[in-house]
């Protein structure tokens, strides 16, 4: 497919020779101005730009910051054809976004050789980075079927809780963009990769696969004996994800995976397990899952137990901030509870 480009220089003579020089190999469009590039550019995006440095009304320092303010032209590279043939001008351009520089008047080859070879640079970069972007995406598609597959395991094994690693992973989504919304801990959620905290909390409660079924499949009410066998899932979690991290040597997808599992028990008093923290010392994933998992226990149904309703979970939840709950994260709960009850109705109809 034949290459677009778009000279820009107020001097028609100089339009002339460059669209002379390259028609025969290029698709080539000519302008007298910025401003009438600019128009142009919302309907066609050209592979390379020509722009003239001195221009009245927009000069092309004026154009190229403009260009590269704009996602939907950023990446074109632009050539700037200046008179100019002094150092800190050339650094000033470069600094811009300029890919290079020729000086007029420009002889044919030198315009052409140097052409081509920017071209085929941004070829071979945009082909690298289409295969990166690919591949990358491949990596995610088979992460997050990893994360399925195990997350599904513990759904297979624990009959009485069907549904509440997709619940639980939807209200966590919803809580940390309400947090974002109102900077609320942004600062230490800005760090974060989104998409692979929220993934990987489908893990929170993975070392249910190393409790006993006669105690996790019971449908009656738990002996102390039994609850305390139960609890022992946040650390059995905890160590089945260390292991897989030491086995395959991936840290960030399963480190946050790790935290939820390990910390979503903890409380915000201290009384919590399985290592009693307190407070801040609890990361910030185990105090966000917190609020998501007790909602979820208590607007599920249980073989032991009815559903509350949202406004009776809605009253739980904020009356325990600042014993069981982050008072923070409890109080963005509060404001956007709703949310959590559209959710929950459209995931259990």
């Amino acid at each position: 497919m034949q290459k677009s480009i778009f000279v820009v220089d107020d001097n028609l003579t100089n339009l002339l020779m460059a669209e002379t020089a390259l028609e025969k190999q290029y698709f080539v469009m000519t302008f007298s101005s910025a401003q009438k590039m600019f128009k142009v550019l919302e309907k066609i995006k050209p592979d390379l730009i020509l722009l003239d440095v001195d221009m009245p009304e927009m000069d092309g320092f004026e154009a190229i910051k403009r260009l590269k303010e704009k996602d939907a032209y950023a990446d074109i590279p632009v050539i700037f054809l200046t008179a100019h043939d002094e150092s800190d001008f050339e650094a000033k351009g470069i600094e811009e976004g300029a890919v290079d520089f020729i000086v007029k008047p420009f002889s044919e080859p030198v315009l052409l050789n140097r052409i081509r070879n920017h071209l085929d640079i941004d070829g071979i970069i945009r082909e690298r980075t289409a295969e990166l972007l690919k591949r990358t995406a491949q990596l995610v598609q088979m992460q997050n079927g990893i994360l399925s597959m195990m997350a599904n395991l513990v759904d297979i094994r624990d009959p009485n809780t069907g549904g509440h690693i997709e619940r639980t992973t939807v209200y966590m989504n919803i809580l940390i963009d309400a947090m974002l919304a109102r900077g609320v801990y942004s600062d230490e959620i800005g760090g974060w990769n989104l998409n692979l905290v929220v993934s990987s909390a489908r893990l929170h409660d993975i070392g249910k696969i190393a409790i006993p079924d006669a105690v996790l499949r019971k449908t009656g009410k738990l002996t102390d004996e039994e609850y305390g066998i139960i609890k022992t899932h946040a650390k059995e979690g905890e160590q089945i994800i260390e292991r897989a991290i030491s086995q395959t040597g991936e840290k960030e997808f399963l480190w946050n995976a790790k935290l939820t599992a390990a910390y979503h028990h903890e409380r915000w008093d201290g009384r919590g397990y399985p290592y009693g923290l307190r407070e801040t010392d609890i990361p910030l994933q185990g105090r966000i899952m917190a609020v998501a998992d007790v909602y979820d226990a208590l607007t599920s149904e249980r073989p032991y137990k009815k559903a509350f309703s949202n406004e009776e979970a809605v009253r739980i939840i904020t009356g325990d901030a600042g014993t069981h709950f982050d008072p923070l994260i409890a109080d963005v709960f509060f404001e956007i509870n709703d949310k959590f009850d559209d959710a929950r109705t459209a995931l259990t109809q």
